[in-house]
């Protein structure tokens, strides 16, 4: 067993944000979290990564629900990465990494060998040997996300959560940081928008429309035209077998998405 969701909720101001969600990725495998603005893909990753506590359902590891286990114990397994990272601390890529070791680490204690050990590697891994002592604010933001995967690889997790990694960089870092994200050996939930990134790099998808998942399975079977207009509201041309074996989707112009072709008729 690993990381599971049974159907889990979690509620807002009087709304339901994430409503019944069951999750249970196979160990090693990329899941990605579609669905348009507001559909709680974010609020799933908080809840898996236990920041949120449930409404109702349970979150577990290894068959322990998260709220038995200590924030300590939940991060020497789940290393998550934020949409967003900023500090106004004069930080080193080094620094930033290291950070991952906080979890193996007593309070105020040296790093030990196994702590140098994991952050080399992480820094490796993720090639960042000739950026180690440039500051965090010098550097792009394709190169921030690759040294906040380091610093959740030097956690040294077996679930890793994304939250929209790929937002605001340009296609070479998209597809960079997906291909570095889905060589890891671990399990990995990453929330996207870009559904041509989603077919690419995904074992399985899970669908979210107004926090309810209402698909799930590969890319394959779950990325036709026809759910892409219903939880879209675009159409598009769905080619299922692309050159990789993986569907490839071409939206096509607003005129002909079905809103704008119901709005014109009424």
């Amino acid at each position: 067993m690993s990381l599971r969701a049974e159907n889990v909720s979690w509620r807002a101001g009087g709304r339901m944000i994430v409503d019944g969600i069951s999750l249970e990725p196979r160990p090693g495998s990329t899941i990605g979290l579609l669905g348009p603005n507001g559909s709680g893909k974010s609020t799933l990753l908080r809840l898996l990564a236990g920041v949120c506590a449930t409404s109702s359902g349970v979150v577990s590891l290894d068959g322990t629900p998260l709220e038995k286990l200590s924030r300590t114990a939940i991060a020497r397994r789940v290393a998550v990465v934020e949409q967003h990272a900023t500090t106004e601390i004069d930080m080193s890529v080094l620094d930033v990494v290291r950070l991952g070791r906080i979890p193996h680490r007593r309070a105020w204690s040296a790093p030990s060998a196994a702590d140098d050990s994991a952050v080399r590697a992480a820094i490796e891994y993720t090639r960042l040997e000739d950026k180690v002592a440039q500051s965090w604010h010098t550097l792009s933001g394709g190169e921030r996300q690759r040294v906040q995967i380091a610093r959740a690889l030097a956690q040294e997790p077996r679930e890793l959560l994304l939250d929209e990694p790929t937002n605001h960089l340009d296609i070479q870092h998209q597809l960079e940081l997906l291909a570095l994200v889905t060589r890891i050996p671990v399990t990995s939930v990453i929330a996207l928008h870009d559904l041509n990134l989603a077919a690419m790099f995904c074992d399985h998808l899970v669908v979210l429309e107004e926090g309810r998942a209402v698909a799930a399975g590969t890319p394959a079977r779950i990325l036709t035209e026809e759910l892409i207009a219903e939880v879209y509201n675009v159409r598009a041309i769905v080619t299922p077998d692309g050159p990789d074996g993986r569907p490839s989707v071409r939206f096509l112009p607003h005129e002909h998405s079905p809103g704008h072709t119901a709005a014109l008729r009424s």
